[in-house]
């Protein structure tokens, strides 16, 4: 997919010459840009550090790896593939020692630069040598003490060893030092939802203003309004989403709704109809049956009940959950 069809408006001015005279100067798009100049090193690292930013890893890739081959030693070209290779979620043991060989290199001119530390301490922290990351981390911090990726990779790492105060702490850190910070709203508000704090809705809340269109902030404060006694902010969040948003999100949305109506509320008929279209949204979804056939169950329904929970197990053969209960039915 093009970076203009994710909608990036970025344009670049390019002034070139050709026998001693100026051109005009062009305005192109990214793409057009590299078409025109396609071994322009600065041209491929922005476009792919505009792919990176959008999860388009591959493309980032292939951005990384040909300005790498153009000129294996610029700063910036080493810096962007380490990067992409650090980062990318199909990453290798490999290109993880790649990028951490990249990134040691780099901090032999540039000792001090708190970005490139912790860089370095993430590739220790993915192989697990959770100490190694830790001293990097801490080489940041006294470079720049209010570096807000040093807190949130403390914060990963506290995650990873099941340490959910000192997980707490750095993200609250984080984003103390970085009041935008997206990702640590949401992270800090799973983390209350977990611990069943309605503290999380704070942090939901936040998260969503900060990106309103971001649909999984809207999913994760509606479902914490819909588990601490705000049913109706929620079932309208919900029902926002089933129209509006990706397939998933959209089936979530029903099928939420449906369980507000059948376990909060004991309306079975609106509950079935909210679970059927989630069903036709996505036709696989498993927990949509298995609650389809508990309303069927308790109608007096005993075929289509049936029906559901072998629908929800033909496409899990593992959901225990509508194996028993089928079996509570058959045998009684």
């Amino acid at each position: 997919m093009k970076i203009a069809a994710l909608g990036i408006a970025l344009l670049l001015v390019i002034t070139s010459c050709t026998h001693g005279k100026e051109q005009k100067a062009e305005t192109l798009s990214i793409d057009q840009a590299i078409e025109k100049y396609p071994d322009s090193i600065e041209l491929l690292v922005k476009r792919g550090q505009g792919y990176m930013e959008t999860f388009e890893f591959d493309l980032a890739m292939s951005d990384a790896a040909k300005a790498f081959r153009l000129d294996s030693n610029k700063v910036l070209v080493k810096r962007f593939y380490a990067d992409v290779l650090n980062n990318r979620p199909e990453r290798t043991v490999e290109d993880t020692y790649v990028a951490q060989r990249h990134y040691k290199s780099l901090l032999k001119t540039d000792g001090k630069n708190a970005e490139l530390l912790v860089a370095l301490a993430s590739t220790f922290s993915i192989q697990q040598d959770f100490e190694k990351a830790f001293e990097y981390i801490n080489k940041a911090l006294k470079v720049d003490p209010r570096c807000r990726e040093a807190y949130q990779l403390k914060g990963s790492i506290y995650r990873a060893l099941g340490q959910t105060k000192l997980m707490k702490s750095s993200y609250e850190t984080a984003i103390q030092q970085d009041p935008k910070f997206f990702e640590g709203y949401l992270m800090l508000g799973a983390i209350y939802q977990e611990e069943n704090d309605p503290l999380c809705i704070e942090y939901f809340t936040t998260a969503y203003n900060l990106r309103p269109r971001e649909v999984e902030a809207k999913y994760s404060l509606a479902y914490a309004k819909q588990h601490f006694g705000r049913e109706e902010d929620a079932a309208k969040m919900y029902r926002e989403m089933a129209k509006d948003t990706s397939d998933y999100y959209s089936s979530q949305a029903w099928f939420q709704l449906g369980h507000m109506k059948q376990f909060r509320f004991g309306d079975l008929d609106s509950a079935k109809f909210f679970y059927t279209k989630a069903i036709r949204v996505q036709p696989r979804f498993v927990e949509a049956y298995h609650n389809l056939g508990i309303c069927y169950d308790r109608e007096g329904d005993k075929t289509n009940a049936l029906r559901s929970f072998g629908k929800a197990l033909k496409y899990d053969p593992d959901f225990e959950l509508s194996r028993k209960y089928a079996d509570s039915i058959q045998f009684k």
